[in-house]
């Protein structure tokens, strides 16, 4: 660790710009893989603006739990149904696990009116919100 410091003392310019990169690194990221929506503004999107909620989990997952009208249109089979999703002008929010496979599928759709749920069902469950279909602990 005290080298670490005594690098950061000896390299300054290189020091911050190993810090500029880092910042420019998890921007570039983060917009590339879509707006996140927190789960507490589902229900506005849905409600005022007619968004559309897409689960990409598989079938089976989905039938275990899922948001109250959203559809299922599983992860594989997005590439078969692309011209489909991007013909959609109502704002989309796109659903899995935890976050990440939803903004490879923003990725790939690559529309502004798409975004990604953060944290998945996972986050919106941990949010305190219910799931339809879900069976009860």
């Amino acid at each position: 660790m005290e080298r670490w410091f005594e690098f950061v003392g000896n390299h300054p310019f290189l020091f911050g710009l190993l810090i500029v990169l880092a910042i420019a690194f998890f921007a570039i990221e983060g917009k590339r893989s879509g707006r996140k929506v927190p789960p507490s503004e589902v229900g506005l999107l849905v409600n005022n603006h007619n968004a559309r909620i897409i689960d990409i989990r598989p079938a089976n997952k989905f039938a275990q739990g899922h948001i109250t009208g959203s559809e299922n249109i599983p992860f594989t089979e997005l590439k078969n149904r692309l011209a489909e999703l991007q013909g959609i002008e109502v704002p989309v929010i796109i659903v899995c696990d935890i976050g990440i496979q939803a903004g490879a599928a923003v990725q790939l759709i690559a529309r502004p009116n798409f975004m990604r749920l953060e944290g998945g069902i996972q986050g919106y469950q941990a949010a305190g919100l219910p799931l339809v279909g879900a069976k009860k602990k």
